[in-house]
């Protein structure tokens, strides 16, 4: 593998058509392996004058962001600077030049700004499910399985088994591990060909780490923040609410608010982040687990208006639907507040909502129209008074964090009529991951006093 993807950098030298294996947007650890493998598949498959050539679907100054993928490259041994990034590659000079060729691969959308590339596209592999008013009109392969791995790792066992190397095997081995939540079947991700596919690279090579191993280590790689920048940590896992001209940031960060606090500078890169993308308000809840294993969330807000600020901590302080048990936590710095979430079952997707509601109040409270500056100041009394008004217009439904999806059951091995995962595969952040984490050790908890009892 090393050596093709030297062989592919010094491709990019030249002036020749080159067939792209492109993975999404998200450029997660499934969608990286994927299309590293299914491209060294294709260029050991095919004619000799064909160039196959993986591109990551991200700036290169983006991977640092992906701790699990940085930690993966490193065991496995591939030189991050072999790797080619989507801003090193100008695929619409090369689509303009009649230079290209495109597969996608664990995505079959392509967004906006490469709708001109549609044409290109000649193949797409993928594990969810096909969008046919928008996928391109070429060879579509589809199969509901827990990792696109999986489906790269039968096409070259099935097509050219010979050419898997232990580096090639041991991407896909771990990335179906990880993709499939170490094959829990009380999660449910794992399909029987995702298991199917990862004993058969286990029984190629027997000295694959072990699944519990590669998971724990891979696991732990993705939460890690210890080697990131404030920025880079508050970019790695973020959602935006845009409303009537506010820009609220919401950053779910991995370690304890204290030490987070504690950080050199940090106001000053909270200030200097919120400015370079225009956010009003900055909102980071940590998320990390304590000595006894238990689950803990603290939240942060961030924001130099007073009368904004003071509304958003209203309304998240006196919140009922959902509670979230807030404990005013020491702050050094007037332009933020700190808390200890008591209500650890809150995510940051159950959050959501209750800042679009902070908005209302602030905008009602102003008495401004729709995207009009602020112009007044709000006391404290206003807020609880628009609190009461606005108690009930929370939304419903909200038990369910839509991060943490049902779990289906394990589905058929291909897209057929009535599968039970016609609407997809949950996909596992992160925090969707915490989550499923922090139910189970709530669940034992449970159990535990119980049987005590």
């Amino acid at each position: 593998m090393e050596d093709y993807l030297q062989d592919c950098r010094a491709a990019l030298q030249e002036s020749r058509p080159l067939h792209v294996v492109l993975g999404n947007e998200a450029c997660d650890l499934d969608s990286m392996v994927s299309a590293l493998a299914l491209a060294f598949y294709l260029a050991k498959t095919t004619e000799a004058e064909e160039v196959f050539v993986p591109v990551l679907n991200i700036k290169r100054s983006e991977l640092p962001l992906r701790g699990d993928i940085v930690f993966f490259l490193q065991k496995v041994h591939i030189p991050e600077n072999i790797l080619i990034f989507r801003d090193e590659i100008d695929l619409h000079a090369l689509h303009q030049a009649g230079q290209l060729t495109l597969i996608l691969v664990d995505h079959h959308i392509l967004p906006k700004s490469d709708t001109a590339l549609e044409e290109a596209v000649a193949e797409v592999l993928d594990h969810r499910p096909i969008e046919q008013k928008h996928c391109p009109p070429c060879h579509v392969s589809v199969e509901l399985v827990g990792s696109c791995a999986t489906l790269v790792t039968e096409r070259i066992l099935q097509g050219a088994p010979e050419i898997l190397d232990r580096q090639t095997a041991a991407l896909l081995h771990g990335t179906i591990i990880l993709d499939c939540v170490n094959m829990d079947l009380k999660i449910g991700k794992a399909t029987p060909k995702d298991s199917k596919y990862v004993e058969k690279l286990e029984a190629l090579f027997p000295d694959l780490p072990e699944r519990n191993d590669i998971f724990d280590s891979l696991q732990k790689a993705k939460f890690d923040v210890s080697g990131l920048t404030t920025e880079q940590m508050l970019r790695k896992d973020q959602k935006t609410i845009y409303r009537q001209g506010i820009k609220v940031a919401i950053s779910a960060v991995y370690m304890d608010l204290e030490a987070f606090l504690e950080r050199s500078n940090l106001f000053a890169d909270l200030h200097a982040f919120c400015q370079a993308h225009s956010y009003d308000v900055l909102v980071a809840m940590t998320i990390f687990f304590n000595t006894h294993n238990e689950p803990v969330r603290q939240l942060a807000i961030f924001c130099p208006h007073v009368a904004l600020r003071t509304t958003i901590c209203g309304v998240l302080e006196c919140s009922h639907s959902p509670p979230l048990k807030l404990t005013p936590a020491s702050s050094t710095h007037p332009n933020l507040h700190a808390y200890l979430q008591g209500n650890t079952q809150v995510s940051r997707k159950k959050l959501l909502p209750l800042l679009q509601e902070a908005l209302s109040v602030y905008f009602d409270s102003m008495k401004i129209p729709s995207g009009q500056p602020e112009t007044a100041d709000v006391s404290r009394e206003q807020v609880d008074k628009e609190l009461d008004r606005a108690s009930n217009s929370l939304i419903s439904g909200l038990s369910q964090d839509e991060e943490d999806p049902p779990l289906p059951p394990t589905p058929m091995n291909s897209l057929v009529d009535e599968c039970p995962l016609d609407q997809g595969l949950p996909k596992l952040s992160a925090e969707a991951v915490f989550e499923k984490c922090s139910q189970i050790s709530l669940s034992q908890s449970t159990t535990a006093s119980l049987s005590k009892k």
